[in-house]
């Protein structure tokens, strides 16, 4: 597990070149024995070093790691839109901005985070992300309106992640209801909203977002499903995530603002056209073990899938869907 005082080292190292354990124990004041162990830490979380005796260590490949000022500088004019703030180490930068909410304002606060000990997915599942190679983070954002009038928000963010993307150069990816960020068929990216408040409104949505920016032969081991990252999508052989994160907000905040006067509604046709099973026979593992079958015909004015199954046009709030090889 990656602590705080193991970025303090990795950090060090940040550079790619060569550092003495004499020189990482002083910065980070620890002992040599110590500096060993949190690089054995390290490298079980994925990062790659080289030892040379008598030399010291460096990582195989530079990092550059996020930092609070370089997202606000990639924000432009649109920083005053967003507080924005970075850390090292968390459990979830969705269970910490809801924790915070009881206290303070969270609306329109960033939380992006290098390492999670517990990130979160749809359904109770875990978000792996991977040091240095991941963007993790959650915003808040408070709308007047109530959770009936949010239910087509998780596919907002994701309709609004992929033309952030595509502002960033990188070209190709499509959208699977409801929280997916694809590419082909592996999996890019990740959105979990959870909301808050009245049923009328007014209402509070926490906004938590993976995306895989360069994963590991390990961590794509790891990962219990066909996966992909932004550096083979892009065929880029270093993204700069301050920048990136910059990028995607800018479109995220834009986004948000237009739903909370419009809603879903206006959206709808573009996401549809991001659809990667749009047209398509699929499934749905219903929350209560049963199974849907049909076409997909896209999705309605709330957010909701639309399948036309033996000439009836059924209407989902929530499953999990995948390509069916035949309808029956």
């Amino acid at each position: 597990m990656l602590s705080p005082l193991g970025f303090s080292v990795l950090r060090s190292l940040s550079d790619g070149e060569l550092h003495s354990g004499e020189a990482l124990a002083a910065a980070a004041g620890v002992s040599r024995a110590r500096v060993s162990q949190l690089l054995q830490d390290a490298a079980a979380a994925g990062l790659k070093f080289e030892r040379i005796r008598g030399r010291g260590y460096r990582l195989l490949e530079a990092l550059r790691f996020l930092e609070r000022d370089a997202v606000v500088a990639a924000l432009g004019r649109s920083a005053a839109k967003l507080s924005v703030e970075v850390v090292d180490t968390i459990d979830s930068t969705s269970s910490e901005l809801a924790r915070r909410a009881a206290r303070v304002d969270i609306h329109r606060h960033v939380l992006a985070a290098e390492w999670q000990t517990a990130g979160r997915g749809r359904r109770g599942r875990t978000w792996t992300a991977v040091a240095g190679g991941s963007l993790t983070f959650s915003l808040g954002w408070r709308f007047e309106q109530g959770a009936g009038y949010l239910a087509g928000l998780t596919l907002a963010v994701g309709l609004s992640l992929a033309q952030g993307l595509e502002s960033a150069g990188i070209k190709g990816i499509e959208l699977k209801w409801p929280n997916d960020l694809v590419h082909g068929s592996a999996k890019l990216g990740g959105i979990l909203v959870e909301l808050s408040g009245d049923a009328l409104g007014p209402s509070l949505a926490v906004i938590g977002i993976g995306i895989n920016v360069h994963l590991s032969p390990g961590a794509r081991r790891a990962i219990e499903q066909p996966v992909t990252d932004l550096a083979s999508v892009s065929g880029a052989h270093s993204i700069d995530r301050n920048v990136l994160l910059g990028c995607i907000l800018e479109d995220l905040a834009a986004m948000l603002e237009t739903y909370e006067t419009a809603g879903f509604a206006p959206l709808r046709a573009a996401w549809q056209r991001r659809h990667a099973l749009q047209g398509k026979p699929v499934q749905i593992l219903l929350p209560d073990g049963g199974v849907a079958r049909g076409r997909v015909a896209g999705v309605d004015a709330d957010g909701a899938l639309v399948l036309v199954s033996a000439g009836r046009r059924l209407r989902f709030v929530s499953g999990e869907i995948s390509l069916a090889r035949a309808l029956r």
